[in-house]
């Protein structure tokens, strides 16, 4: 029975970690979410409510075949913000 009380303490702590909130960009100024792009080139952002979104800095942090598209959020600070871009898997001409 001692080890099982281990091993609820470890799924407890591990769900508390999985409970954490992401930064969020309706949270931060327009130029913090802009640095947390350019400082990490890759990182996951809340975009308001339950939505969130994974922002790049260049196209060397998307798989190969997808293209950048200019990525434009809501922060604390402005309505449409540029924070870097966001990775297509569809080609932008339209030429599936």
């Amino acid at each position: 029975m001692k080890p099982f009380i281990p091993a609820i303490a470890l799924a407890l702590i591990a769900g508390a970690a999985a409970a954490q909130s992401r930064p969020s960009t309706v949270d931060m100024t327009c130029g913090a979410s802009r640095l947390a792009v350019a400082q990490r080139g890759a990182v996951v952002l809340g975009t308001g409510g339950h939505t969130y979104d994974r922002f790049v800095r260049d196209p060397g942090f998307c798989q190969v075949g997808e293209f950048v598209e200019p990525a434009w959020v809501q922060s604390r600070d402005a309505r449409s913000c540029f924070i870097g871009y966001r990775c297509k898997a569809d080609s932008p001409f339209g030429d599936n």
